[in-house]
């Protein structure tokens, strides 16, 4: 569960997910063919951690390099943030697409646009993150709320305080 008093930073975000989390996040970042440069940086890392040879950590099968990858102590925050990036494309992407519908931001399935966003007020976001606490999991819904939150803070800012209001809805 989060902690109020700890600044938001990627590495807080990935020590909190849950393992299920975790492991579809590294799963989908050693898959992704665009994470070239943040897949060499972990390799070097796990090199590192593992007192093997970058050439051997590449030669792992996909499962161990994710297994590591869960498992690194303090994995970049290039690594982590890519990583949350290709799972929420790969993972969760009706939840963006609903979100951002919900607030009324030009998308392309999911991806905002590279023109800057103007933030909503912190209300909007609160109701757009409530709908989506009705339709996904919580879990998920506050992991794709802080990592809005901690990639893009002038923007999203708001959302840490959002995802921790968050209550799971009563069956």
């Amino acid at each position: 569960m989060p902690t109020e008093d700890v600044p938001l930073t990627l590495a807080r975000v990935w020590r909190e997910m849950t393992a299920e989390q975790r492991t579809a996040a590294a799963r989908a970042f050693w898959l992704d063919k665009e994470s070239l440069a943040q897949q060499a940086e972990a390799v070097t890392h796990l090199a590192r951690h593992l007192r093997f040879r970058p050439q051997s950590v590449l030669s792992l099968p996909v499962d161990r390099k994710v297994r590591q990858l869960t498992m690194l102590p303090k994995p970049s925050d290039a690594v982590v943030g890519r990583a949350l990036v290709v799972y929420h494309l790969a993972h969760q992407r009706p939840m963006l697409t609903r979100f951002l519908d919900q607030l009324g931001i030009a998308h392309d399935d999911g991806l905002i646009a590279d023109a800057p966003v103007q933030p909503p007020s912190a209300g909007r976001m609160a109701q757009a993150a409530a709908v989506l606490a009705e339709a996904y999991p919580i879990d998920d819904v506050r992991l794709y709320l802080r990592t809005l939150a901690v990639q893009d803070p002038d923007t999203w800012g708001a959302l840490e305080a959002v995802s921790q209001s968050l209550v799971s809805p009563v069956a």
